[in-house]
């Protein structure tokens, strides 16, 4: 790893494959020299949602990592590692941000109304943290929130 590359967190789920996200990450690519890193926070289902959300997770987001990372490498045109986080996507980029020393994040959500991730407002609650943010709609057009 050079220190003249750049450290992009991407952070998607059920959107990591989407057309849209694959070309943000190929413009980004293209832009600059950086380093990608797909970070897919775990998801719980039913009842593990409230009572062991951490302990029945990270199988779907595994299937999600193997999904994507090719087709991210695909765009990226450089090898693009994976991460499983928490279930909580805010605790998930928080921890990778302090762990990771990321320079921006690319967010990708389902469009607002059916997006939960949305409905938490998290890429302008990622911008607060001083990180400038790219957000990607499965539908749509990338969206910039400042830093």
């Amino acid at each position: 790893m050079a220190s003249d590359l750049t450290r992009v967190l991407v952070v998607a789920h059920r959107t990591a494959r989407d057309p849209s996200l694959v070309d943000a990450v190929a413009g980004r690519a293209a832009e600059t020299p950086a380093e990608f890193t797909l970070l897919v926070p775990a998801v719980a289902h039913g009842l593990h949602r409230v009572v062991d959300p951490e302990d029945h997770c990270c199988e779907e987001a595994e299937g999600v990592l193997r999904g994507a990372i090719p087709v991210l490498t695909d765009a990226a045109g450089t090898p693009v590692s994976g991460l499983i986080g928490s279930h909580d996507p805010f605790a998930a980029v928080w921890d990778a941000l302090n762990d990771g020393g990321f320079d921006e994040v690319i967010v990708s959500t389902h469009p607002g109304r059916i997006s939960k991730w949305l409905h938490l407002d998290l890429p302008h609650r990622i911008a607060a943290l001083g990180v400038p943010v790219t957000h990607v709609t499965a539908v749509g057009e990338p969206l910039r929130h400042a830093a």
